[in-house]
C-alpha cells in the first residue's frame, strides 16, 4: 500500500486537463442550462443539444484507440521505433494453465511482454505473478474484477475498481503498475481524471487479434503479422482466449509464430515500461 500511496500523491502534482471534446461538452451543458433559465420555451432544443453530445461521447468511449477522451497510447515513441521496438500486451490473465506456457515460449524467444492483469485473478495466483515478473515482464492494471459495465461506472466505482487492483497488483507484484487498459478498451469521459489522479497512463494497442473471439490461429497470425512493425503495440490473451478445434488455446498456436517473425524482422519484443516515456513529474 505504501508504493501506491506514493503513487497517488505523485499524480496529485499532475493537474487533469480536459481535451476540446471535454471542454466544448462542459460549455454545451452549461449554455442548455442557461437556455432553461432564460428561454425555457427553448427547452426541447437544450434537451435534444444534451442528447447529442452524450451519443458522440458514447461513441468514442466505444472507440479504443481514440484520444477524444484524454491520452491514449496505440503505439510506442520514435525513439522506440528508432531501436527497431515493439510491445506484445497480454490481457485478461493471469490463467494457471496458459500463461506458465506463454511465459516458457517467450523465454525461448528472448521476448518481454507486458501482461494487463485482472486483480481477483491475479490474486488467485500469486505465485504465478511473482514468475511473471523475475522473468523479466510487467504486470499492469486491467481492473479488479474485469466488468462488461466499465464504462458506465460513476466516478466513485471507478477510483474504488481501479485502486483496488493498483493495490492488489503492487502486493504481487513488488512494483505498483504505471499502465492501465480498460476492459475491451471501452471507457467513459470519467476515466481520464481518475488515471491522472492515480497515476497510470491509458494503452490501448495498434492492433489487436481478436484471439478471444477468433478460434482459427491462422487467421489471428496473418492479421497480427500484417501490422508486425517497429513501435507497433499489439495485444493478444492468456486469459479468456478462444479455442482451436483441438483445444487449443490460440494464443499458444499464434505466439510462435508472432515472436519468430518478429526475429526475422530484427524486431526486438519489450515491455511498455521500457519504451514508453516516464510521466513528468
Amino acid at each position: 500500500m505504501p508504493k501506491v500511496a506514493e503513487a497517488r500523491n505523485q499524480a496529485r502534482k499532475t493537474r487533469w486537463r480536459p481535451t476540446p471534446l471535454i471542454w466544448a461538452s462542459i460549455v454545451l451543458h452549461l449554455l442548455c442550462l442557461l437556455s432553461l433559465v432564460v428561454a425555457p420555451v427553448y427547452w426541447g432544443w437544450a434537451l435534444g443539444a444534451v442528447a447529442a453530445n452524450h451519443a458522440l461521447l458514447t461513441l468514442v468511449g466505444l472507440w479504443p484507440r481514440s484520444r477524444w477522451l484524454g491520452t491514449n497510447y496505440t503505439r510506442l515513441p520514435e525513439t522506440a521505433i528508432a531501436q527497431k521496438q515493439w510491445a506484445l500486451t497480454i490481457d485478461d490473465g493471469p490463467d494457471p494453465d496458459v500463461t506458465p506456457r506463454v511465459l516458457d515460449m517467450l523465454d525461448r524467444h528472448g521476448a518481454k511482454a507486458t501482461f494487463f492483469c485482472i486483480g481477483e485473478k491475479a490474486a488467485r495466483c500469486p505465485a504465478l505473478c511473482r514468475d511473471i515478473v523475475q522473468r523479466g515482464h510487467a504486470i499492469e492494471n486491467h481492473t479488479q474484477h474485469h466488468r462488461h459495465t466499465f464504462a458506465f461506472f460513476g466516478l466513485a466505482a471507478l477510483t474504488r475498481e481501479i485502486e483496488t487492483a493498483q493495490a492488489t497488483l503492487t502486493s504481487l507484484a513488488g512494483r505498483t503498475p504505471a499502465f492501465f487498459r480498460a476492459p475491451a478498451g471501452i471507457r467513459s469521459p470519467l476515466l481520464d481524471p481518475v488515471l491522472t489522479r492515480l497515476g497510470l497512463r491509458l494503452v490501448a494497442w495498434t492492433t489487436r487479434g481478436f484471439d478471444t473471439r477468433i478460434s482459427n490461429a491462422a487467421t489471428v497470425s496473418r492479421r497480427l503479422t500484417r501490422h508486425l512493425e517497429p513501435g507497433a503495440i499489439l495485444l493478444l490473451h492468456d486469459g479468456n482466449s478462444a479455442r482451436s478445434p483441438q483445444g487449443v488455446p490460440v494464443i499458444l498456436e499464434v505466439l510462435p509464430v508472432l515472436l519468430d517473425t518478429a526475429a526475422a524482422a530484427g524486431l526486438r519484443a519489450v515491455t511498455l515500461a521500457e519504451a514508453l516515456p516516464s510521466p513528468p513529474a
